[in-house]
C-alpha cells in the first residue's frame, strides 16, 4: 500500500462523475461508454480501498472522493500551466481559480489581480462566497486558491496570513435619526431592523454582541451580495457591518459608532510546485501587505 500510486487518469474520471452528476454524462464529456467509466471508478476504488463515489441522483464524491478530485483538477492545472509554458497550446493562457468573499472583491483584491493579470499573462476564474466558506471550494477542488479567516491549512494547502479588514456599522440618515435618536444603545439596537447578506454573514451579530444587545432581538433583511446591501441599507432598510471604503462610496450613509469589527484574512493554495500560483501569492500577499490592517 505504501507504493500505491493514483493514476491520473481513473482521478480525472471521477472528477468527470461528479461535475456532470452521473456516470452516463461523465462517459458523454470523456467520449467513452458508461460501462467503461464504471469501470474506470470500480478500478480506482479497488487502488486506493475506500468508496469514492456515492452511486446516488445525481452522483456525489465521499470524503475520500473529494481529496481524490482534488488531485485530478491539480493535475489538470499544472499540465495546463507546462502545456502555456512550452508553447504546445499557442495562444491559450494558464487559467487560476481562486474563491474570494464579497466584501474583498468589492474593496481591494481586484487592484492587485489585475496587475497580475497583466504581468503573468494568465486568467482568473473567481468564485464569490462568504470568508468563512471559501476554504469549502479549495477542498472539493473547485479553485487553487481562496481568501479565507481560516488560519488551519485546509488539507493539501498551504496557508498565508494576508492581514485584517475592518468593519464599522452605518445606516441611512433617515433611518439613524428614527432609530437612533440618542444614539446606536444596546436597547435601541434591539429594536431596530438589520441588513445581513445571508445567513452566514456573523458581521452583524458580532457587533450586536460588542454593544450589549441581544442579536436575537431585531428583524432580520436577508439581501445576497455587497453592493445590494448598501443600497438595502441606503433605502432604510436597515443598518449594517461595512467596510468604510465601501460606505465611502455613498454619500448616503452615516457611522453608528461603537467598535470596530476585524476580520483576519489568509491566503490559502494547493501545495503543488507551481511557479505560477506561487507568483500569483506572492503578488496578492505583497499588496494586501499595504491595504489591509495588520
Amino acid at each position: 500500500m505504501a507504493d500505491m500510486r493514483v493514476p491520473a487518469d481513473l482521478a480525472a474520471t471521477l472528477a468527470a462523475a461528479v461535475e456532470e452528476g452521473s456516470l452516463e454524462g461523465a462517459a458523454r464529456v470523456l467520449h467513452v461508454t458508461q460501462p467503461a467509466v464504471t469501470q474506470r471508478i470500480q478500478a480506482l476504488e479497488r487502488t486506493v480501498g475506500q468508496v469514492l463515489l456515492v452511486r446516488s441522483r445525481p452522483v456525489r464524491a465521499t470524503a475520500a472522493g473529494m481529496a481524490v478530485i482534488r488531485f485530478a483538477r491539480q493535475i489538470e492545472d499544472l499540465d495546463r500551466e507546462v502545456r502555456v509554458a512550452l508553447d504546445i497550446e499557442s495562444g491559450q493562457r494558464a487559467t487560476i481559480a481562486i474563491a474570494i468573499n464579497g466584501d474583498s472583491l468589492a474593496t481591494w483584491f481586484l487592484g492587485p489581480l489585475a496587475s497580475l493579470a497583466e504581468e503573468l499573462s494568465v486568467s482568473f476564474h473567481l468564485h464569490r462566497a462568504d470568508e468563512e466558506r471559501t476554504a469549502d471550494l479549495l477542498t472539493d477542488g473547485t479553485v487553487a486558491a481562496a481568501v479565507t479567516t481560516r488560519p488551519d491549512p485546509v488539507p493539501g494547502c498551504t496557508v498565508t496570513r494576508l492581514g485584517e479588514m475592518r468593519y464599522a456599522a452605518y445606516a441611512s440618515r433617515d433611518f439613524a435619526t428614527r432609530w437612533f435618536p440618542d444614539g446606536a444603545s444596546a436597547m435601541a439596537l434591539e429594536g431596530a431592523p438589520v441588513v445581513d447578506v445571508d445567513a452566514d454573514d456573523a458581521l452583524q451579530t458580532r457587533y450586536l454582541v460588542a454593544k450589549g444587545a441581544d442579536p436575537a432581538a431585531p428583524p432580520r433583511h436577508r439581501i445576497p451580495g455587497s453592493v445590494e446591501m448598501i443600497r438595502a441599507i441606503e433605502l432604510g432598510m436597515g443598518w449594517g457591518v461595512l467596510p468604510p471604503e465601501l460606505a465611502a462610496r455613498s454619500d448616503a450613509l452615516v457611522e453608528l459608532g461603537g467598535p470596530a469589527v476585524t476580520v483576519p484574512l489568509h491566503w490559502q493554495q494547493w501545495r503543488v510546485s507551481s511557479g505560477l500560483l506561487d507568483r500569483v501569492a506572492a503578488g496578492i500577499a505583497q499588496r494586501a501587505g499595504a491595504l489591509l490592517a495588520t
